[in-house]
C-alpha cells in the first residue's frame, strides 16, 4: 500500500485506503477483472507497478483495456522502464482479446502525457469526469 500512497501523493489524487485496498483485493483475487503487473530491473525487485482493468464502450466496440495505474519507482525512471512498461502492459492487453487500450493521465502531468503519446497513444481531447456514488 506504500507505494500506492507513494504514486498519489506524487501524483496529487486523493487516497481513500479503504476504497483503494478493497478495489486492489478484488483485482488480485479475480483475473477477470484485470490484472496487477510488479516491475523490476536487475538492480531494484521493485521498481514499480500497473494495474490494468477492463471496461465496456460501444464507442470502441464493446470490452477494452484500461491503463488504471502506471507508477515508477523515483530509482527506476530515466531508463527507459516507462516506455518498456507501457509495451508490457500493451502486450498483456493483446493477449487477453482487447483492441483497445486507454488511459488517463492528469493535466499536470506532461512528462506523463509526452511518453503514452511517444508510445502511440492518441490525445482524444476529453476529460474525465467522476461522480462519487457513496459520497
Amino acid at each position: 500500500m506504500q507505494h500506492i500512497a507513494d504514486f498519489y501523493a506524487e501524483d496529487q489524487i486523493v487516497l481513500h485506503p479503504a476504497r483503494v485496498a478493497a478495489g486492489m483485493q478484488a483485482l488480485l483475487q479475480d483475473p477477470r477483472h484485470g490484472a496487477v503487473l510488479i516491475l523490476s530491473t536487475d538492480g531494484l525487485d521493485f521498481a514499480g507497478y500497473i494495474t490494468l482493468g477492463w471496461c465496456f464502450s460501444v464507442e470502441q466496440g464493446g470490452r477494452f483495456a484500461l491503463l488504471d495505474e502506471l507508477y515508477l519507482a523515483p530509482a527506476a525512471r530515466g531508463a527507459g522502464l516507462g516506455r518498456k512498461a507501457l509495451a508490457l502492459a500493451a502486450d498483456w492487453a493483446r493477449a487477453q482479446g482487447a483492441a483497445v487500450m486507454r488511459l488517463e493521465v492528469n493535466h499536470h502531468n506532461a512528462r506523463a502525457k509526452a511518453l503514452y503519446l511517444s508510445c502511440g497513444y492518441a490525445d482524444d481531447q476529453r476529460d474525465i469526469l467522476t461522480l462519487d456514488l457513496q459520497a
